[in-house]
Parts: C-alpha cells; sequence; structure tokens
C-alpha cells in the first residue's frame, strides 16, 4: 500500500533473507546486513514503507537488528572451509 498501511502476505514483499555467513557469503559488507535488518524489519511489521508516525520505531528496529546481526557474525564459530586452488 502507498499509504505505509500493513501489506497484505500475497503482495511483492520477499519471504527470503540471505545467509551472511561463510561459505554461504564472503566479504559481507554493512549495506548487506543493513539490507537483511530492513526486509527483516518488514517482514514483521508488515510495512514496506512505514508511516511518518512509525518511521522513528521502524528505523530504531532496522539499526538494532543490524547492530544485532553483526554481534551474531563477528561471534560465531563455523568451521573453515577448505578451497581448492
Amino acid at each position: 500500500m502507498e499509504d505505509g498501511g500493513a501489506m497484505p502476505y500475497r503482495h511483492a514483499m520477499c519471504r527470503s533473507i540471505k545467509t551472511l555467513r561463510e561459505p554461504y557469503a564472503s566479504d559481507v559488507t554493512d549495506e548487506d546486513v543493513r539490507a537483511a535488518a530492513l526486509q527483516y524489519v518488514r517482514k514483521l511489521s508488515g510495512f514496506r514503507s512505514p508511516s511518518a508516525r512509525n518511521a522513528e520505531a521502524f528505523d530504531r528496529a532496522v539499526d538494532a537488528v543490524a547492530a544485532a546481526t553483526q554481534v551474531l557474525l563477528r561471534d560465531l564459530h563455523v568451521p573453515q572451509t577448505s578451497r581448492r586452488p
């Protein structure tokens, strides 16, 4: 919806968030993390774009999810994959 209202599930909101850890992804940027956080908050809130009155809460949520994602990716212990030359 253009007015920032909740979108029905059947509309064009992507249902998948890409895996951001090795070996599925390499060279993950802050922009990659923020995009995943934004998609997550959009999915949970049902808003593609929040109204002006909800924008601050929406942005805070995206920031919090992005920060938590950075911590998670930093702290994960995953086996190193062997790469062949």
